[in-house]
């Protein structure tokens, strides 16, 4: 089969990461697969590149993935990044692909869905309503307020020790200029976040949070993006207290919407076990692929 690798320039550039491309075309130049490099670009993740590969079924196991792989890793190389890491449907044709090409798996996320029709309502409220002494829930839409921007940032450490078992993701820096950034980037592509948090009422800062992001369109499935509570205010059941302040404000103002997805780490037993209790059931499992370069 004659092939032909064609870089491409990608605008999808941010403040964060730069990405590169390449097609894979045959010999009538019809294409045949894609290969996608994001090269992170903040201090403590520049080590890091994030490869997704696409090959049309048809075209599979005809050398197409193999070439689009030898292009991308060389141009990692080239921009100094010790490591590669990748995601795969467990089983999939790629998940087997990568492994056979020497990447390693790191980490199983399990996904999760919750149909929003089969929402106990009464359950959400009593668990919602249970006082939890020393702590208060509030809420926005979009970014967040002035007033509460520089605890959420410090909040985000809340994710530096979720279990992600061997996988390397760099240590990430949140300030407000970045927790602002994000929720522009939501707002740009059409979607919107909700963000829900537990104050502690002693100095009015933010404990724990949780996201979710709903189509623009108020259709489809929700995602949610993260929960986390800072480890000092760990144990006081403020997760489920938080995710089911999330849960109920979807239902209650996105009559259309049709469920909320969830992806969690196979080893985060304790979120797993949340998700479980609101009814969440198993979609499939995917796995995070690393390469040491």
């Amino acid at each position: 089969m004659s092939l032909h690798i064609t870089p491409l320039t990608d605008p999808a550039h941010g403040p964060h990461s730069r990405r590169l491309a390449w097609l894979a075309s045959d010999a009538d130049s019809i294409p045949v697969g894609t290969a996608f490099l994001r090269l992170f670009t903040d201090p403590g993740q520049e080590h890091l590149a994030e490869l997704t590969l696409h090959v049309h079924p048809a075209e599979r196991r005809r050398s197409v993935g193999s070439r689009l792989l030898v292009a991308a890793l060389a141009t990692a190389r080239d921009n100094a990044r010790r490591r590669v890491v990748a995601q795969a449907e467990a089983g999939s044709p790629g998940d087997h692909f990568l492994a056979a090409r020497g990447f390693r798996t790191t980490l199983t996320l399990r996904f999760s869905r919750l149909p929003l029709a089969d929402v106990d309502t009464t359950a959400l409220a009593e668990i919602i309503e249970r006082p939890h002494p020393g702590y208060r829930l509030a809420s926005w839409q979009g970014t967040v307020p002035d007033g509460l921007a520089r605890t959420f940032a410090v909040s985000r450490r809340a994710m530096d020790d979720m279990p992600m078992d061997d996988t390397d993701y760099g240590t990430v820096t949140w300030d407000v200029d970045r927790v602002r950034a994000v929720a522009k980037a939501v707002e740009q592509r059409g979607d919107q976040l909700h963000t829900v948090v537990a104050i502690d009422a002693t100095n009015e800062s933010i404990a724990g949070f949780t996201e979710l992001v709903i189509p623009g369109n108020g259709t489809g499935d929700g995602q949610h993006y993260g929960t986390g509570v800072l480890p000092e205010h760990r144990g006081h059941g403020l997760g489920r207290w938080m995710k089911a302040e999330s849960i109920r404000q979807a239902h209650r103002h996105y009559p259309n919407l049709g469920g909320l997805l969830a992806d969690t780490a196979d080893s985060n037993t304790h979120m797993r076990q949340i998700n479980d209790s609101f009814g969440y059931t198993p979609t499939h499992t995917t796995h995070q692929h690393q390469l040491d370069l």
